[in-house]
């Protein structure tokens, strides 16, 4: 759990639960170098993606209770990120805390919970099923997609699904996306490259162009960052990198860090929001 999260797109994140099971792996695969299985063992919980799971007590519970006092009071909404440091849809959840998830965000209506899955095609046999016949306006679903095979398979399965509003993460982006279905696209995508000792270089083009197929339609695009890398073309002025990588088509990326590498897409920040559904 964490109060005013330092992630760009969300006010607060809340985990039901710490600890998932690893279902895309491999080098196009977005849980091969996961930051939360990173952090867990770094802060003493080694076997939370062997198994195992963290869960938490009353005191932690009660946090988004208080958000939602204070959004009240505000006149204003809070995002809440849920879960990331687990999978809301895992098929290993604690017994009993995914359906106490559903009575806490029935409980905050001045919250818009937004629910990002890797496992959305386990989504409709796991909500509640008065969910799916009248949709909560303050739940928000999101898939993981890392590659062009993944949204193809997974994009139909999110448009299925009744909700405020439906978004995309792509971070990592780990190919390119080609052309997109226009009847696929969401109200929102969230866009990136990785982060971490093993990064994945991203192509600057595939973002362009997945920015550009959203800015067509009028779909909401935010840019989080490049991750470690960044294009040595026009980017990297002054900016020092300790090594380079070549994509087959001759485009260079230097290793700059996050921080150094930071979320200027073409020179400017995208930092669009969906416009929420009443």
């Amino acid at each position: 759990m964490a109060e005013n999260s330092k992630i760009e797109w969300t006010d607060h994140t809340f985990n039901p639960w710490w600890g998932c099971t690893k279902i895309s792996v491999g080098p196009q695969g977005a849980c091969e170098h996961c930051y939360a299985e990173s952090l867990a063992k770094r802060v003493g919980y080694p076997h939370l993606w062997d198994g195992m799971r963290r869960t938490f007590g009353e005191k932690h519970w009660r946090e988004p209770l208080k958000w939602d006092e204070q959004a009240q009071l505000q006149r204003r909404r809070f995002r809440v990120f849920c879960a990331s440091m687990a999978d809301v849809f895992d098929n290993d959840a604690p017994p009993g805390e995914r359906e106490r998830l559903w009575g806490l965000i029935q409980r905050t209506p001045h919250l818009d919970w937004l629910l990002l899955t890797k496992r959305i095609g386990n989504a409709g046999r796991m909500l509640p099923p008065e969910w799916l016949e009248k949709p909560r306006t303050n739940v928000w679903f999101g898939a993981t997609l890392a590659t062009r095979a993944e949204m193809l398979r997974d994009a139909p399965k999110l448009r299925a699904l009744p909700a405020a509003i439906i978004f995309w993460s792509v971070e990592p982006m780990l190919g390119d996306f080609g052309e997109i279905p226009r009847e696929l696209l969401p109200d929102w995508v969230i866009a990136g490259g990785e982060s971490g000792a093993l990064a994945r270089p991203p192509h600057p083009d595939w973002l362009r162009s997945l920015r550009d197929q959203c800015a067509t339609v009028g779909v909401a695009f935010h840019f989080k960052q490049w991750g470690e890398w960044v294009p040595m073309l026009g980017h990297t002025e002054g900016v020092p990198v300790s090594r380079k990588h070549t994509h087959a088509d001759g485009t260079i990326m230097g290793r700059a860090g996050k921080k150094a590498a930071g979320r200027l897409l073409e020179g400017r920040v995208w930092d669009q929001f969906p416009q929420r559904a009443t």
